[in-house]
């Protein structure tokens, strides 16, 4: 007989993550930390109402699937083309310094650097990939309400963002690609090439398609739906034919159709159904994960020394990647501390992570307390970098 218990864990989770998420946003941080405090809250660690099930992580998967799909959409290649070659600088250094930490950090609160087996390489590494991600969504809207959005230091800080995603996407599928020890790194490196040509062949094809369709249809519900199955196709394709990460296909899914004319219409009509249903459980899902009962003074140790380490390697990478771009003092800081948020995409890694058991369920509390620690100060020291000096111009 089927058990009817989902609908109520399904209700706690959404009413709480609204509630949290309306008291997060008054206090001038990201809805996501409130859904990942509600998580926290009604699991396990404290009212222990709503547990883990297979209901909640194919309900939660499929959330992942709808944020990388958005994420695509809102990927803005005229800014990457606008901001040139400082985004690029500022992305690389701000992904090659928390790599490097994070290998370091995990390396010396775990097992060493000597002897180490395939799996704990794999291990060290995969945090450091954790680390390696940017929040978009935190650093815009804070650019945003100060009105410094559309400054040159705003828009590379968006072009480095994005570009961020894109590498940390890539870097990921690599990575968990190679972890299957029976297969090669060349071959993996023709799957994933492989399954970039495929992508790009049905991108074309769809464009095509969707450009008939725009004229045909323009603003009808059909364009959404037709949207979402080619992002779930494409997912499907990515894990199942070229053992690619899923997120990889929906992520590109998405930006492929942010090239159509009627973008912008199916990004606001799957934004109503992730943000409904499936955004909220994921995120409910990481809280209710990250559980602090194998917490001691040694993961209490390695998950301050790690927030530490990740702030600071993403402000110096931004800032010295600007400065090679010739940027001033002023502004290669205010790009350095633009780049600290951590979000979306850093939970979504460490839960594939956890998944695929490189790395251990524990190591996933420090980054849920990274991605809320970030996001209390990544706003308050860039309204402070922009409030210091005024001084800053247009990017067009």
């Amino acid at each position: 007989m089927l058990d009817y218990g989902f609908f109520l864990d399904l209700a706690i989770i959404l009413l709480c993550t609204k509630l949290f998420g309306t008291l997060t946003r008054r206090l001038q941080l990201p809805a996501v930390v409130g859904a990942l405090l509600a998580g926290f809250v009604i699991g396990p660690n404290l009212l222990d109402i709503v547990h883990e099930t297979e209901f909640i992580d194919k309900m939660a998967e499929l959330g992942v699937i709808f944020i990388m799909f958005m994420a695509g959409m809102e990927t803005d290649v005229k800014k990457i083309k606008q901001t040139g070659k400082a985004s690029v600088f500022i992305a690389i250094l701000g992904m090659i310094l928390p790599l490097i930490g994070g290998i370091i950090v995990t390396g010396f609160f775990s097992h060493g650097f000597r002897g180490l087996t395939q799996k704990e390489i794999f291990q060290y590494i995969f945090i450091g990939v954790i680390l390696m991600a940017t929040s978009v969504t935190i650093t815009v809207e804070t650019l945003r309400e100060t009105g410094k959005l559309n400054t040159k230091s705003g828009t590379t800080i968006l072009g480095a963002a994005i570009l961020d995603d894109i590498l940390g996407i890539i870097a990921l599928t690599i990575l968990m690609s190679a972890t299957d020890s029976s297969v090669s790194i060349f071959v993996v490196l023709i799957k994933i090439v492989g399954f970039f040509l495929f992508a790009g062949a049905c991108g074309y094809g769809f464009y095509i398609l969707f450009k008939f369709f725009s004229k045909k249809y323009g603003q009808r519900r059909r364009v959404p739906i037709y949207s979402l199955v080619f992002c779930l196709l494409l997912s499907y394709a990515a894990e199942h034919l070229f053992g690619v990460a899923d997120i990889t296909g929906a992520y590109l899914a998405g930006a492929m159709i942010s090239s159509i004319t009627l973008c912008e219409y199916v990004n606001r009509k799957v934004e109503v159904t992730s943000y409904m249903l499936f955004a909220p459980i994921f995120f409910a899902s990481i809280g209710i994960k990250a559980t602090i009962a194998h917490i001691d003074l040694h993961v209490l140790l390695f998950a301050s020394t790690l927030i530490l380490v990740a702030l600071l390697t993403k402000v110096i990478g931004g800032a010295v990647g600007a400065k090679i771009a010739k940027y001033n003092n002023v502004e290669a800081l205010r790009c350095g501390v633009g780049m600290m948020a951590r979000g979306e995409v850093a939970l979504i890694v460490a839960d594939r992570g956890v998944a695929a058991n490189l790395i251990p369920d524990e190591y996933l509390t420090p980054i849920v307390l990274l991605v809320i620690v970030s996001s209390f100060l990544t706003p308050a020291f860039l309204k402070l970098a922009y409030k210091k000096h005024k001084l800053d111009y247009e990017y067009t």
